[in-house]
């Protein structure tokens, strides 16, 4: 799901919001302020209830981003690259580089959003408490409690152990630390995550079609959406268990043109230019293959500076050596571990 707008960047990390989040954001609105808060706290000022839904609802979003913000610092402690967070209709994404290292840094990158959701909970239910102790009545206090339920649902709710919610990274992890076999978890985890998405599915239908309450479709698209990311999840799970048996030298071509690393990319364009059909080009060194240089990233480098930009210039332009197996490689050219967090939050 891609951004539509940026709200900047929070600890050196990039937010970005979808347009669906205003559909939310109008929803939650909607119902808080029509039927939520007239029923708790009833004989109010329309006003005061719209003005009180329209700020929770835009605390709730920032709930969403506390979550996903929590899973990009622990991901970062960890040694795993953040791209950046994006929030939408369904929750948040945060969008991770490279994979977790062990089963307990998975078990730390995945915990750690429920448990912010869960004592951001806490948190709002505490303060509605004392505040209601000490007197006080309204719309704040019906606003903060609702906060407080909302965020302990969804702790519970992504500590279900189906991929991708975060319970089902949690599974992911438990399976890798047992079988040793992170593809395998993999596969299970997002195995599970079908499971859970089509039985969301056919309960939401059951209740619209038995009980005429249209409430429940949120039900179905939920289950759609949790069916259709393990699925995706699945099936590049078993690739990469299946590339995992093939070698680079497999797929390369044999006797690629390379490019010497001492070379200047003046003289790669002037002496490879017959060979520009080729997008990418070995870099050696003293006969030892030291990076990858694709015509992209030399086509990036300013016409003033060729002259004197070489391929080894402070690993400017030659990327990293790949492993000699095709899974492992794609996943260090690529760079990207997917999305990390829960759905339908």
């Amino acid at each position: 799901m891609g951004q539509t707008f940026s709200l900047g960047r929070i600890s050196g990390i990039r937010i970005g919001v979808n347009w669906s989040v205003l559909v939310i954001v109008a929803l939650l609105a909607y119902g808080l302020a029509a039927g939520q808060f007239p029923a708790e706290v009833p004989r109010r000022p329309e006003a005061e209830y719209v003005a009180a839904a329209i700020v929770t609802a835009v605390a709730y979003i920032g709930s969403l981003l506390a979550h996903e913000l929590a899973h990009s610092l622990v991901a970062r402690r960890n040694g795993v690259q953040v791209e950046g967070i994006t929030l939408w209709l369904l929750g948040g994404v945060s969008r991770l580089q490279g994979e977790v290292p062990t089963p307990a840094a998975e078990i730390r990158l995945a915990g750690v959003g429920p448990l912010t959701s869960l004592v951001l909970g806490g948190v709002f239910m505490l303060v509605a408490w004392l505040l209601h102790a000490s007197g006080v009545q309204g719309v704040v206090v019906a606003a903060l409690a609702w906060l407080g339920g909302i965020n302990i649902l969804l702790a519970v709710f992504n500590v279900i152990p189906a991929a991708p919610l975060d319970g089902g990274r949690l599974l992911q992890a438990v399976l890798w630390a047992f079988t040793k076999d992170r593809l395998k978890a993999a596969m299970w985890a997002a195995r599970s995550g079908q499971v859970f998405g089509w039985a969301l599915i056919v309960i939401g239908a059951y209740l619209v079609l038995a009980r005429r309450d249209y409430s429940w479709l949120w039900f179905i698209i939920l289950g759609w959406f949790l069916t259709s990311a393990a699925t995706a999840e699945n099936q590049q799970a078993v690739v990469q268990s299946r590339l995992r048996t093939v070698a680079v030298r497999q797929v390369m071509t044999a006797g690629p043109v390379t490019v010497p690393a001492s070379a200047t990319v003046t003289r790669f364009l002037h002496d490879l230019q017959p060979w520009l059909r080729h997008s990418a080009f070995p870099v050696v060194d003293d006969g030892q293959t030291v990076g990858l240089v694709t015509v992209r990233r030399i086509n990036q480098v300013p016409a003033d500076e060729r002259d004197r930009t070489s391929h080894s210039a402070d690993g400017q332009l030659a990327g990293i050596v790949a492993p000699a197996d095709i899974s492992r490689a794609l996943e260090r050219i690529s760079g990207n571990r997917g999305p990390a967090g829960s759905a339908g939050r």
